[in-house]
């Protein structure tokens, strides 16, 4: 107890609690943007708009070829504040490079898929420019993380949801669909002007830095990659439901006893973006290193057990909110939760343990193995048990991915050390 104590203590001591709230404020604020879209918006054109963003959103991990992803690995690494600014200048400058060439690909490509809706290119087109917006104001959070200053990411966290909110009313009441885009589009800008001025970063400095090799480029690539597959491996389970069991409703189902279960996991996403740079910075500290690992595998052990008790006795009432229909599912809901336990404890700190190495390809490879499993596998037991059988595969896979994690951050940190 007086371990989980001192872990708790650590991470309000580095402004988590600071983070903590403002996740669970933002994503609230995120939900009233979404409903006060669908309020001033046409049905029709909402949908198609949510098309649209839906496409671009899984392209987004990608924009300046994930060189965010670079930011903070090798940004903690550095030792001087000069060095850091100097690599967030580096990163600004290729990265909105980087997410123009993508932008102009997807206007190509998407300019030759068939869309089925009205429009749908047209709000293709201009949402693909949220990818620099985005890019700009997710480096600008992080350079607040490498600074150890996590009030300010969550104030800016904070902030943009704020702003989007706002955006959202202001311009969708006057302009409606096109309004909603923009919002989209420009309240991460406007957060990134409002924040940058706190970083006091000097744009116009050369940089003279090492680190920005061919190895800073690929690992900055393949976290972009890692992000993208890790959607795929979440949605893949609706569109199997969907092919298999051709009924829209099975899907719907599915969808909804899988909200709560997936949503949980802002929680290690909260200590992990509280601490990745400290231990990062310490990643070749073997006892600091083993110490933490204990620490948060014991908070997130007892946290699963808290978590799936109180689903068990209170899965019911919980699913109750979603419809009486929803009851038919309590055993699926039940084995996602178990499911998520596995990322808790295992997949949520051993992934990120992998980044902080320098493996972070190790990452995309096994949610890719993960995503062939998941197919194989529903493709056997969904028509055998329905949504039930997806719910078994996604659970599995959630453990297999923690602890193959796992076991590739005890093999290469050892090889590592001793290199």
């Amino acid at each position: 107890m007086i371990q989980l104590k001192e872990y708790i203590k650590g991470f309000t001591g580095r402004s988590g609690n600071y983070v903590l709230l403002s996740t669970l404020f933002s994503r609230a604020l995120s939900f009233l943007g979404s409903w006060i879209a669908l309020q001033l918006i046409d049905d029709k054109e909402l949908g198609v708009i949510l098309l649209a963003f839906s496409i671009v959103q899984f392209v987004i991990p990608i924009g300046g070829f994930g060189l965010h992803q670079s930011l903070i690995r090798y940004g903690a690494l550095l030792k001087s504040e000069e060095e850091k600014q100097q690599l967030f200048a580096y990163v600004l400058k290729k990265g909105i490079i980087a997410s123009l060439i993508i932008i102009l690909l997807l206007i190509i490509v998407g300019y030759f898929i068939p869309f089925q809706f009205d429009n749908t290119y047209f709000y293709f087109a201009i949402l693909t420019f949220i990818i620099i917006t985005t890019f700009i104001f997710e480096i600008v959070k992080i350079q607040f993380r490498l600074q150890h200053r996590n009030k300010l990411y969550a104030g800016a966290e904070f902030s943009y949801n704020v702003i989007l909110v706002l955006a959202i009313f202001g311009l969708s009441y006057y302009f409606k669909g096109i309004g909603y885009v923009f919002a989209l589009i420009v309240s991460p800008l406007l957060t990134s002007f409002f924040f940058i001025k706190k970083l006091n970063i000097k744009l116009t400095s050369k940089s003279s830095l090492k680190i920005t090799t061919f190895s800073f480029w690929k690992y900055g690539l393949f976290g972009g990659l890692t992000s993208m597959v890790t959607q795929l491996l979440i949605l893949i389970d609706m569109i199997i439901i969907g092919y298999l069991i051709d009924d829209s409703v099975a899907v719907t189902n599915y969808r909804y006893i899988s909200i709560i279960p997936f949503s949980l996991l802002f929680l290690p996403r909260v200590f992990i973006n509280t601490d990745f740079v400290t231990f990062t910075e310490k990643i070749w500290e073997k006892s600091y290193i083993n110490t933490y690992i204990k620490n948060y595998m014991m908070f997130f052990g007892v946290a699963s057990i808290l978590i799936f008790i109180f689903c068990y006795l209170f899965s019911e009432q919980i699913l109750l909110i979603f419809g009486d229909e929803y009851l038919a599912y309590t055993d699926s809901f039940l084995i996602l939760i178990l499911g998520i336990t596995g990322i808790y404890i295992f997949r949520g700190l051993f992934g990120n343990l992998l980044s902080s190495i320098g493996k972070i390809e190790l990452n995309y490879y096994i949610i890719s193995i993960a995503i062939i499993i998941n197919i194989i596998s529903n493709y056997y037991l969904i028509p055998k048990y329905g949504i039930k059988g997806a719910a078994i595969t996604s659970a599995i896979l959630m453990w297999f991915t923690g602890i193959l994690s796992w076991l590739s951050f005890v093999y290469f940190y050892r090889k590592l050390r001793h290199e």
